[in-house]
């Protein structure tokens, strides 16, 4: 019997809140503040699928990886409750509620799609050929406000690109950090990551980096769209979000890498678009 329970499970639907609220900022920016309400809708279905075909295609791919994981026990997969034809059904699922999704949106959405899934479906095999797989996942979460965008104005713009760029380096980052854990495993299988490539304080060298280039590129978004103070309350609050991150890791300790620590990055996410659809009312 096919359980709905290991399907959320094994596309991880809580983390949606990384990229579905760039999405949403994305409208309200190409909108002025004032997406309507079946636009958001139709974006939040096709994020959401697209999405989770995207994780579906990472864990099917990275099956014989993650069952001699031992962290990665908890999955759907590898523990057996989903098979892998299931999988391939759900994967085909998504696409087609995605592709019905993008239909719905402006009508360069469609033939933007397949540029747009390129990211998401290629990362997967990525670790397979090069440390900077984290940006390729970057890329794919930046196609978040970029379908936003378009999705209603059918426009791309610079303030988008800068947005996308932000997007793009935070996530890029934030899984450097969050891979470097397995530095050791990667290298016995013949995998990469930034930590593989220059070892573990390497990879957090060059995550503080382009963390520091995201919150100068969502800065520079708020310039560039002329939004008012309370956006950069939002950067601001995103901006305490990674400082923290950065002080309870450490190359030498992932003690506090936990479930926790994964959502908290979220914060990001919802602060920066909570505050710029408030910058419209304030």
């Amino acid at each position: 019997m096919i359980s709905i329970k290991a399907h959320i499970n094994n596309v991880a639907l809580h983390h949606t809140i990384f990229d579905l609220p760039f999405a949403f900022m994305g409208a309200v920016l190409a909108t002025g503040g004032h997406p309507r309400f079946l636009d958001l809708f139709w974006i939040a279905l096709a994020i959401t699928t697209g999405r989770a075909a995207a994780l579906a295609i990472d864990n099917l791919a990275d099956l014989k990886y993650d069952s001699q994981q031992p962290r990665m026990a908890y999955r759907a997969m590898v523990s057996g409750r989903i098979s892998k034809r299931e999988a391939l059904v759900f994967i085909v699922l998504c696409f087609v509620l995605l592709v019905l999704s993008v239909l719905q949106l402006q009508p360069i959405c469609i033939y933007l799609l397949p540029v747009a899934a390129i990211p998401f479906i290629i990362y997967p095999f990525m670790k397979r050929v090069t440390g900077w797989v984290h940006m390729f996942l970057g890329l794919a979460i930046a196609m978040a406000p970029a379908g936003g965008w378009v999705g209603v104005s059918g426009e791309i713009s610079w303030p988008l690109i800068v947005l996308c760029t932000a997007v793009a380096l935070w996530i890029g980052a934030f899984d450097a950090m969050y891979g470097a854990q397995d530095e050791d495993f990667d290298r016995s299988q013949g995998l990469h990551s930034l930590a593989v490539s220059y070892g573990a304080a390497g990879a957090f060298r060059i995550a503080v980096i382009c963390h520091i280039l995201c919150i100068a590129c969502f800065f520079a978004v708020g310039i560039m769209m002329q939004l008012s103070w309370s956006y950069f309350i939002g950067v601001g609050i995103a901006g305490g979000t990674l400082y923290y991150q950065h002080q309870i890791v450490s190359p030498t300790d992932f003690s506090r890498v936990t479930q926790r620590y994964f959502m908290r990055n979220g914060i990001v996410s919802v602060a920066i678009f909570v505050c710029t659809w408030l910058s419209f009312y304030i």
